[in-house]
């Protein structure tokens, strides 16, 4: 199968830049399917951010252990590591619609569990540990699936803003969904958090149920499922493109997104604020993220996204060492805002770049692996910084991981030059 060659590229992303430049900041909103699906995961995303929060906040409060906190993010590592990049396979090998409304059901029904457990009074942390495994396992399949079925709704020429908008859309529920979590949980309990999240799901299984798409005509391919996976991987790595693409959300998952793990016992113990603090700001940095978002669908970066994510890759680490020396809870919200923008940029662009440059058969896996950077390989940076933040001080371990985010992503952009150049 023919690689996808830049001039190729080059033609997908001015097709969209001319779409972005005559003001089509929206452009993708025309498609209806695109609108049943970003109003369904609007509100399911508000659900699911209340969780985090809501559950980060429950397992604090059982043991006050930082490394409780970072097992229980690392609980979803195992199962996402070892069954994300078949999950990929299953994405390119089965309706992407079907899989979707199945693992939008898995996900409700563990919240449901969780949501039961606490009202029970009954739940511990081995409870959340496990159910953060079988939500592990869910997402395996449903972030690649995700990805790869933007395309499907909007086509190529509407794609890159698509997913600015999804982006936005993820963001604007990470602004409403800490922000009530925190409110909800002063006020009537993590409980109701957990139950409303189970709701939210519904959203989006009807939205995907009242889409009109072509009928799933399934391929004929008589590689095996091990034979796709290999075909994949090699595919991804002789693009060096894509390669350097992939590990550098690698890295930026593994450390630089990682401080957000110790954010319960940050707040508690260095700005000295509780619940309600906590939600507003994960808030702040979601509106920071709708932000970088908002700027990205309306073009900004279009001919030169290689060198923007240079510059991210040098200011995020620093605001995040700013972030760990602060006591202030105001300035850390403005801080706070601004490691929102500066994830949204970085994570939305490598989408960007990596869904314009995959041919569509293998789309699937590649989102895959990109997809097993956070989902698979981050909570082991979750585990690391929970266990340094009880050993050497919450502060000093954010710092470390800045550094290290920092440098390593500097040997990335170094070892593929190429991605400098991407347009």
């Amino acid at each position: 199968m023919r690689e996808p060659s830049r001039v190729d590229a080059q033609n997908n992303e001015s097709t969209a830049g001319r779409r972005l430049v005559t003001g089509q900041t929206f452009s993708a909103m025309r498609h209806r399917n695109f609108q049943l699906y970003f109003g369904g995961q609007l509100i399911s995303n508000i659900g699911t951010w209340m969780q985090i929060i809501a559950q980060s906040w429950v397992v604090y409060q059982l043991g006050h252990s930082e490394v409780t906190l970072g097992l229980v993010a690392f609980a979803s590592a195992v199962p996402s590591l070892l069954i994300t990049p078949w999950g990929g396979v299953v994405v390119d090998r089965m309706s992407r619609r079907m899989l979707l409304v199945l693992t939008q059901t898995g996900a409700m029904l563990l919240a449901f569990v969780l949501a039961w457990l606490t009202f029970a009074g009954i739940a511990q942390e081995w409870h959340i540990i496990v159910l953060s495994a079988l939500l592990g396992i869910v997402n395996a399949f449903d972030a690649p699936a995700r990805q790869a079925f933007v395309p499907e709704m909007v086509g190529k020429e509407d794609l890159s803003n698509a997913i600015a908008l999804n982006s936005m859309m993820f963001n604007s529920a990470r602004v409403l969904g800490p922000a009530l979590s925190g409110f909800l949980l002063a006020i009537i309990g993590a409980a109701w958090c957990f139950t409303l999240n189970g709701i939210s799901f519904l959203a989006v299984i009807v939205g995907l149920w009242l889409m009109k798409l072509p009928d799933h005509k399934p391929t004929h391919n008589p590689a095996s499922p091990w034979q796709q996976l290999v075909s994949g991987v090699k595919y991804t790595a002789n693009n060096s493109e894509m390669s350097g693409l992939i590990l550098l959300a690698l890295v930026f998952s593994f450390f630089g997104i990682s401080y957000s793990t110790l954010l319960p016992a940050f707040v508690e113990k260095v700005l000295q604020q509780g619940a309600l603090a906590y939600g507003w700001l994960n808030a702040a940095a979601g509106l920071g993220a709708v932000t970088g978002a908002f700027i990205l669908a309306q073009g900004y970066g279009y001919g030169r996204r290689g060198k923007l994510l240079a510059v991210v890759n040098i200011f995020f680490p620093i605001i995040l060492i700013g972030f760990a020396v602060n006591t202030n809870f105001l300035i850390s919200l403005l801080l706070g805002y601004g490691l929102g923008v500066g994830f949204m940029v970085q994570f939305t662009t490598i989408n960007t770049l990596l869904q314009t440059r995959v041919e569509d058969i293998y789309r699937g896996r590649v989102m895959g692996l990109y997809t097993i950077t956070f989902f698979g390989f981050a909570p082991f940076g979750n585990l690391l910084i929970g266990a340094l933040g009880e050993k050497l001080g919450l502060g000093l371990s954010i710092i470390g991981f800045a550094i290290c985010s920092l440098v390593l992503s500097r040997w990335v952009l170094i070892k593929y030059p190429e991605i400098n150049q991407l347009p």
